[in-house]
């Protein structure tokens, strides 16, 4: 199998892919694929240093919780936005020179903030800034590993490989912050949040192909990538199996320190069960892509998706400590059916709408697990946390029932596009 990219005359250039039954480490052979992973590592250990240090510099100046949790906050909010008026950009521009644009630009935002002078509001603005085209790369990312690794296995292993760095990072990353706020003042550690892109874009620019966008500009507007996705029955029910599931299944993580506190658990309790969802995610993760052929892992997508939320129901009997650290991390083990999910996405998208359904798809993930964050803890203002991680365990497996449905009632895809049933 191979990939096109652009030779320095602007001809097309073939580039080698993984071979079709890659496992991880042919996925790692490649050597583009080793580029943007350590690229993706270097600006995501950078963004949660920066998450950290940020809720601190702001608090130092300005003394209120609010305002430092309100920082954590910005990192979510102008997702949806970014992600939906942006979408079409994954497609219309080569996407070496968009994610490099987009690392300088948080690279320029990283850079302002280290500055002295920058007042709390002018902070927050520069995280508004990089929160809104973090969707963007993603999504442009994602649909370039495609072209990278060839639209098959490899890709959904790829794929695997990225999240589990995401999972990993946010557990190494805060107390990787948490020590540098020890030993540097919040600036100092920002700084290398800037460095850490400034390095991500140089390798962007020097170690992957330059490839041409997908598509022209007509028809790649926000609604458009919108119809795309919900105009199509098959497309549908993967993108909603993508977005609602983590709605549910971040209520207890959610809601992790209130139940701890009611059960009398101590901080070192707390941060290990803090752990166990992203431990079992990962776990999961790389048993179903080591040691699963792609046949299974297609095969596991149903019943690991339904099973994912039942763990929790053992929330009903407010288990302690043990019970719910075994619970959270069986639930993140059957997060294993994404890797199959990925594939029947990639499968049902046209090759030159790929940058914008990846965009949005991460945009709604991203959002929906907002959602599900504040809708969990505006209902326990009004009832027991334990009764409101069982209901989101229920809730969670009905909807989870319900889309499977859909999925098998809208068929497989036909054709070579890929392109699934209406």
């Amino acid at each position: 199998m191979t990939t096109t990219s652009l030779d320095p005359d602007g001809a097309a250039a073939p580039g080698p892919a993984a071979p079709p039954g890659a496992g991880y480490r042919e996925v790692f052979r490649v050597r583009e694929f080793r580029t943007v992973f350590a690229a993706h590592l270097l600006s995501l250990l950078g963004v949660v240093v920066a998450e950290i240090a940020l809720t601190v510099l702001v608090y130092r100046a300005t003394g209120s919780p609010l305002m430092s949790a309100l920082t954590f906050a910005l990192g979510f909010l102008p997702y949806a936005l970014g992600g939906t008026l942006l979408a079409g950009l994954a497609d219309r521009l080569p996407a070496r020179r968009l994610l490099v644009t987009c690392d300088l630009l948080c690279a320029a935002c990283a850079a302002a903030m280290v500055w002295p002078g920058t007042p709390v509001a002018g902070l927050l603005v520069l995280r508004c800034a990089m929160a809104f085209v973090a969707p963007l790369f993603q999504g442009a990312r994602s649909a370039s590993l495609a072209d990278i690794l060839g639209p098959g296995e490899a890709f959904v292993l790829g794929r695997s490989l990225l999240r589990m760095v995401s999972q990993s990072a946010q557990l190494v990353g805060f107390g990787l912050g948490g020590l540098l706020l020890t030993v540097l003042a919040p600036r100092g550690a920002i700084a290398l949040t800037a460095a850490g892109f400034l390095a991500s874009a140089l390798l962007l620019r020097l170690g992957t192909r330059a490839r041409p966008a997908r598509a022209p500009a007509p028809g790649a507007a926000p609604a458009g990538g919108l119809r795309l996705l919900f105009g199509d029955r098959r497309l549908r029910a993967l993108v909603l199996l993508f977005w609602l599931p983590p709605a549910f299944v971040v209520v207890p993580e959610a809601l992790l320190t209130p139940y701890a506190h009611g059960i009398g658990a101590g901080t070192v309790t707390l941060g290990i069960l803090m752990c166990a969802l992203p431990v079992g995610t990962v776990a999961g993760e790389v048993w179903a892509g080591s040691a699963l052929t792609a046949r299974t892992r297609s095969r596991i997508v149903a019943p690991l998706a339904a099973l994912a939320p039942l763990p929790l129901l053992v929330w009903a009997v407010r288990p302690a400590a043990p019970v719910v650290l075994v619970a959270l991390l069986l639930t993140g083990l059957a997060h294993a059916y994404t890797l199959g999910l990925d594939r029947m996405f990639v499968d049902a998208v046209p090759d030159e709408a790929r940058g914008r359904a990846m965009t949005l798809l991460s945009t709604g993930m991203m959002t929906c697990q907002g959602v599900g964050m504040a809708l969990a803890g505006l209902a326990a203002e009004f009832l027991p946390v334990h009764a409101v991680v069982t209901g989101a365990a229920l809730l969670g497996t009905a909807v989870v029932l319900l889309l499977l449905a859909a999925l098998r009632a809208a068929g497989r895809p036909r054709g070579e596009t890929g392109r699934a049933t209406k």
